[in-house]
């Protein structure tokens, strides 16, 4: 998170331009319509915000709507500023960490392979998880499918970065996953 705050401060800049500039952040939408995630029921969404600044917005999906009784999850996350890929990978490590999970040899493996997948997000992009029917995390995001990590270990791993009790946002994650 701590690279992710540098990259916050310096997305004001740009923000700010472009509010000044007569552009709406909303005119920047984003292309992420991923089909099977339309298929989805919403379980919930939140607006992931650190301090004053806007990070994505979150949106959760399963095939029945709620989470406890899910076959299939799907995660969408939608930026609201510029950051790099290998930061994103950084931080997923980091929250693992903090969520206590032992960064193992097939962690690391599933963080070099994110490294290789994902984009660098620009504001507007969407970054979209989709559970296989073998538990696995397929990875969509501005111009469609970009990878997947054949492990179910590593898509609960992944997910509980925002569903996990001990998340960081806990308001967040309760908003996310349709707690009142």
């Amino acid at each position: 998170m701590t690279k992710l705050f540098s990259y916050l401060r310096d997305g004001f800049v740009v923000s700010s331009a472009l509010v000044l500039s007569g552009i709406s952040p909303s005119a920047l939408a984003s292309q992420c319509t991923v089909d099977e995630f339309e298929t989805l029921q919403k379980v919930g969404e939140t607006r992931l915000s650190v301090w004053f600044w806007d990070v994505y917005d979150a949106e959760l999906r399963t095939d029945t709507g709620a989470l406890d009784s899910a076959e299939q999850r799907a995660l969408q996350l939608s930026y609201l500023r510029d950051i790099k890929a290998k930061d994103l990978v950084d931080t997923t490590a980091e929250e693992w960490e903090r969520l206590g999970i032992t960064i193992s040899a097939d962690h690391q493996q599933w963080l070099s392979e994110l490294r290789q997948m994902w984009p660098n997000v620009q504001e507007g992009d969407c970054i979209t998880l989709l559970e296989t029917e073998q538990g696995y995390a397929k990875f969509f995001g501005p111009s469609g499918e970009i990878g997947e990590i054949q492990s179910a270990q590593f898509t609960e791993d992944f997910l509980a970065i925002w569903l996990d009790e001990n998340s960081r946002f806990k308001d967040a994650r309760n908003e996310l996953i349709g707690v009142q």
